[in-house]
């Protein structure tokens, strides 16, 4: 009895009277004519226009690419195809640097026809440019096949840009291979001359070897300065297909820069040098004269330490005063009385690989060292160092209330220095980062109940 009561009062209808569920219906009906209407004039995801082509069947369409106009879809497939293009010309690239050394370098070495030097003189450092293209390579392929795998088939999620600043240590390699060029084929030119077998070898291998393409030993040592000066025009036209909202559009900007000013850099060496060629120039601004005078420094400073470059980090670079005061009471006197000096600074770390098989660890690896480096401005096209490096393992940093627009940076038993920047926010962020070194890796620590602070001789210093 007591199911059949709760059965006779359940309701049959929603509970909603007759108007407010007419109300509801025709709300209902105008929200759904507005989504119809925002459908047939909804935004480009890429550009925002309001353009597109009004998609009635969705089940047949790329729904994805329905939501973009029909410029946005013609960017996407140009910057597909201009992706695709830089990673599959750098394969080709590396193909022929394989054939360099397979074909030629080690079958040449085999049958001793050259010596170890004179086959160094030829060949330069190719297989440095072999590693660094499979990295290269894998990197870029990796990146490819994750796309395609998320659905991505525009290659939207590929960041050419970004992976190109992972491996910039790789034009420095370029750099020395071309600067060896002229020499390498005058070697080659005067050893062909001279040694018959020689000259046998290259020729049989130019006719028979399929794998040359009948190409001959000087069309293919061509490769590296050919791939450098390409990566500019490559860039560039992923940049021009690329919208300016893309992540990856900063990266491949700088990307390019940075590549342009190193091969004014490679120009402005063969110049110094007496050689007549010259890679292809690219429109100068100060910004890239800028950039080729610090990768000036840089290599000035690299070959003044004596680290290998893929263990060095350059974590500042830039122009600071510089002064030596005579005497430890130059704070009571204030930084008015020293005569400071402008002067190229650059600090250096260097790091312990983690990994053999990476260029760039996702983990960087421990500080094995920190230097400071003083260069003193350009003189006859060269740079000359003020002093050897200045070591923070065996220096101690500290500021000054009275006077926080420097820092001084003792180096122990010998000289203190007195730095500042033009900015006062960056003297103290130069000062926090040499401090950040020093402190990581001063001697100081070694010894048993020893503080950094007591080997502070004035007494209104602070570490």
């Amino acid at each position: 009895a007591t199911r059949t009561k709760s059965a006779d009062v359940e309701r049959a209808d929603s509970g909603i009277g007759q108007m407010p569920a007419r109300k509801w219906r025709n709300r209902a009906s105008e929200t759904l004519s507005s989504l119809q209407a925002w459908e047939a004039h909804r935004p480009c995801t890429d550009c925002g226009e309001r353009d597109l082509p009004v998609e009635t069947d969705v089940q047949n369409c790329n729904q994805r690419r329905a939501d973009l106009c029909e410029k946005c879809r013609k960017r996407r497939t140009e910057r597909k195809e201009s992706v695709l293009e830089f990673v599959n010309t750098e394969a080709s690239y590396g193909e022929d640097l394989r054939i360099i050394k397979e074909e030629f370098y080690l079958p040449m070495q085999a049958a001793g026809l050259l010596s170890q030097e004179q086959l160094l003189g030829i060949f330069s450092n190719i297989q440095e440019l072999i590693d660094l293209n499979e990295n290269f390579l894998e990197i870029l392929q990796e990146e490819i096949d994750q796309a395609f795998d998320q659905g991505d088939d525009d290659l939207m999620t590929v960041c050419i840009g970004e992976i190109f600043l992972e491996f910039v240590n790789m034009l420095p390699a370029f750099q020395t291979y071309c600067l060896q060029q002229s020499s390498s084929v005058n070697m080659l030119n005067a050893l062909e001359k001279e040694k018959e077998l020689l000259r046998i070898f290259l020729n049989v291998s130019q006719n028979d070897n399929t794998a040359l393409r009948r190409m001959n030993l000087r069309s293919f040592l061509m490769a590296p300065l050919q791939r450098v000066t390409k990566y500019p025009l490559l860039l560039s036209r992923i940049i021009k297909a690329t919208n300016e909202y893309h992540p990856d559009h900063g990266s491949l900007r700088e990307a390019k820069s940075r590549i342009e000013s190193h091969l004014e850099h490679i120009n402005m060496k063969t110049k110094q040098e007496g050689n007549t060629w010259t890679l292809r120039s690219f429109r100068q601004d100060s910004k890239k004269k800028r950039e080729v005078i610090n990768i000036e420094m840089r290599e000035t400073a690299l070959k003044t330490v004596g680290w290998l470059r893929e263990e060095t980090r350059f974590v500042m670079e830039g122009s600071l005063q510089l002064a030596q005061p005579p005497d430890g009471q130059w704070v009571k006197k204030g930084s008015k009385t020293l005569k400071f000096q402008n002067m190229q600074v650059l600090l250096l770390v260097n790091m312990k690989r983690v990994s053999e098989s990476s260029l760039e660890s996702a983990e960087p690896g421990p500080v094995k060292d920190a230097v400071l480096v003083l260069i003193r401005d350009k003189n006859n096209g060269k740079f000359h160092l003020l002093r050897e490096p200045l070591r923070l393992s065996n220096c101690i940093v500290s500021t000054d209330p009275d006077c926080d627009d420097t820092f001084e940076l003792i180096e122990i038993r010998r000289e203190a220095f007195v730095f500042r920047d033009s900015d006062r926010a960056r003297t103290h962020h130069w000062f926090r980062q040499i401090r950040r070194y020093s402190r990581e890796l001063g001697s100081w620590k070694k010894r048993r109940n020893a503080l950094p602070n007591i080997m502070i001789s004035t007494p209104h210093t602070r570490p």
